[in-house]
């Protein structure tokens, strides 16, 4: 999750923090606003559901890396 977190939008982010949970806790919070909690959606999130859920937040995912051809 944070690897696709940091794809999209890493010159943006001041700061990333990731906390480790017992039972199968999984929050995303931006500035203290949920974005996402499994507890209360009693389910984990789908395939780009978080980026989906951050982009109205963060805006669009930013094209930063250069895609290397070899």
């Amino acid at each position: 999750m944070a690897v696709e977190i940091l794809q999209h939008w890493a010159p943006v982010l001041s700061k990333l923090e990731l906390e480790s949970g017992t039972h199968g806790v999984f929050r995303v919070a931006v500035d203290g606003q949920p974005v996402f909690d499994r507890a209360v959606l009693k389910r984990k999130p789908t395939t780009g559901e978080i980026t989906t859920l951050l982009e109205p937040i963060l805006g669009p995912a930013i094209e930063w890396r250069k895609h290397r051809t070899e």
